[in-house]
């Protein structure tokens, strides 16, 4: 009788050897470091970023020849004398008139070229964005002569709408890519259902589209409102009569090749640094908002 030998059983699984941390230093979570090694550095950048704006206070607060560290007694003698001797009253309100109307115009036709450049195939679109691309690279000075050849064709020349055109050309590349990478976050989807319940494209886009941009107008036109309210060489070069001067314009008049009149110069960049920090202080949170959301491609 032959018989059938029994399988082999199979060999027993080796128990697994639990892994032995190796000895060495722990890294500390970020809840484990103490907290003075977090606020020192804080604390020393801070200083060293506050030490300049205490500086230009103390020189326009203090009266004029004192060489006290502190700006007692303190006089407003610096502010009255830019304000009216210098003119900066008119400064000031050419700025404004400047800065908002390049914030209207950058914003209106940044949101029509950056809504074609979302929502529209076209055959010269990748072109387009390079060529908008490439412009950022075009320092401003360069587009001086043709700017001024151009607005002196139009007889433009020594008017406030010269730098507004100026100042709305060299904002529009940088606030178009932005514009359109913020509606490429709205779903499409949200204006197909407006068109379905019987809405034409702009009234879809105003109503559905347009409220969701909000912070990213706000990133858009802000930056375009402080860019104007600072930039120097378009007001040079195309203002000459002293009534329609902006205030960067201003500033540099204070400084002449024989003498700088310091407590005059501290008070007239409090007076242009007001306003932009005003602005900041109001609209942190959209642009902060608005700028993150137009860095991510949709």
């Amino acid at each position: 009788m032959i018989t059938k030998e029994a399988p082999a059983a199979a060999p027993a699984p080796t128990p697994a050897v639990p892994e032995v941390p190796r000895p060495g230093r722990k890294r500390p979570a970020w809840d484990e470091v103490p907290r003075w090694q977090i606020y020192l550095p804080l604390g020393i950048y801070l200083v060293f970023t506050l030490i300049p704006f205490y500086w230009i206070l103390l020189f326009a607060l203090r009266p004029a020849g004192s060489t006290s560290l502190v700006p007692w007694p303190m006089t407003t003698e610096h502010f009255e004398k830019v304000w009216t001797d210098r003119g900066f009253g008119t400064y000031f309100e050419n700025s404004l008139y400047v800065g908002l109307a390049t914030l209207v115009m950058t914003t209106l036709v940044a949101l029509a070229g950056g809504y074609a450049l979302a929502r529209f195939d076209f055959r010269i679109k990748r072109g387009f964005m390079l060529a908008l691309l490439c412009s950022q690279f075009v320092p401003g000075a360069l587009l001086l002569v043709p700017l001024f050849e151009i607005f002196a064709e139009l007889q433009m020349i020594n008017s406030l709408g010269s730098v507004i055109i100026a100042e709305t050309v060299f904002q529009l590349p940088l606030s178009i890519i932005l514009i359109s990478n913020f509606i490429k976050n709205v779903p499409y989807s949200l204006e197909e259902a407006a068109w379905v319940d019987g809405c034409g494209r702009f009234r879809a886009f105003r109503i559905v589209v347009l409220p969701l941009l909000r912070p990213g107008l706000i990133a858009v036109g802000s930056f375009a409102f402080v860019h104007s309210w600072n930039h120097f060489l378009f007001a040079l070069m195309f203002l000459n009569n002293q009534s329609k001067q902006t205030i960067p314009v201003g500033l540099n008049s204070l400084m002449s090749a024989d003498s700088v009149d310091l407590g005059a110069l501290a008070a007239g960049g409090i007076v242009a640094a007001v306003p932009v920090v005003i602005v900041f202080a109001f609209i942190q949170k959209w642009l902060i908002t608005g700028f993150s959301a137009g860095a991510v491609k949709g």
